[in-house]
């Protein structure tokens, strides 16, 4: 797995201090909002030209480690 923190970021004087791909001002909540609207990547990558494949990939990755380490408040499923 690839290891995000080479190229996610957070600078409080970038964006507020969200998490950007490094060297950018591209969020990466932007870059999961498309990824889960089925954006394609070459799509994603057309429509911001300083992101990179792995930046993507990075983007996946630091949002994978945030569920596993924290989660929101889910429905119950009422089913079982």
């Amino acid at each position: 797995m690839i290891d995000w923190r080479e190229r996610i970021t957070a600078d409080p004087n970038v964006c507020h201090g969200k998490a950007c791909i490094r060297g950018t001002r591209i969020m990466v909540s932007v870059v999961l909002d498309n990824v889960a609207a089925g954006v394609p990547r070459d799509e994603i990558l057309g429509s911001y030209p300083t992101l990179r494949p792995a930046d993507i990939d990075a983007a996946l990755a630091y949002a994978a480690e945030l569920a596993r380490e924290s989660s929101l408040a889910l429905p119950v499923d009422a089913a079982r």
